[in-house]
């Protein structure tokens, strides 16, 4: 039941639209640079949660998630607005609307946001 509400979630978060002219860094993912194939529907596994757990974040303009360590892999979709991902080994990576990040088990990260952001964090 668990996996059935995270695929309708995902389902919904892949409809996202964006332009990946607006994503400022390396590295940054974007669901839509995931469907390349010409067909009407598509599918791409995206992540497989551990925890089965699918938690929405909102972090506040000029706010931070403060650093913290994650003990399982989690995936961080911004739905809406501008943040910034940054972790202990330097990576710095914009966030908008449809972009993503895989954030790694015990690597110290954190999130600033530019403007009111809205994510789901998948773990």
């Amino acid at each position: 039941m668990k996996q059935i509400a995270i695929i309708a979630v995902l389902s919904i978060v892949i409809g996202c639209k964006t332009s990946e002219s607006n994503l400022k860094t390396t590295n940054t993912m974007n669901l839509k640079s995931l469907h390349t194939e010409q067909k009407a529907v598509q599918t791409q596994i995206l992540f497989q949660p551990t925890e089965a757990k699918v938690i929405s974040l909102q972090i506040a303009k000029n706010e931070q998630l403060a650093e913290h360590i994650t003990k399982v892999p989690a995936l961080l979709v911004c739905v809406s607005g501008n943040a910034t991902y940054n972790d202990e080994k330097g990576e710095k990576i914009n966030l908008k609307s449809g972009s993503y990040v895989n954030i790694p088990i015990n690597i110290k990260h954190w999130i600033d946001a530019h403007e009111e952001s809205n994510f789901l964090l998948i773990k």
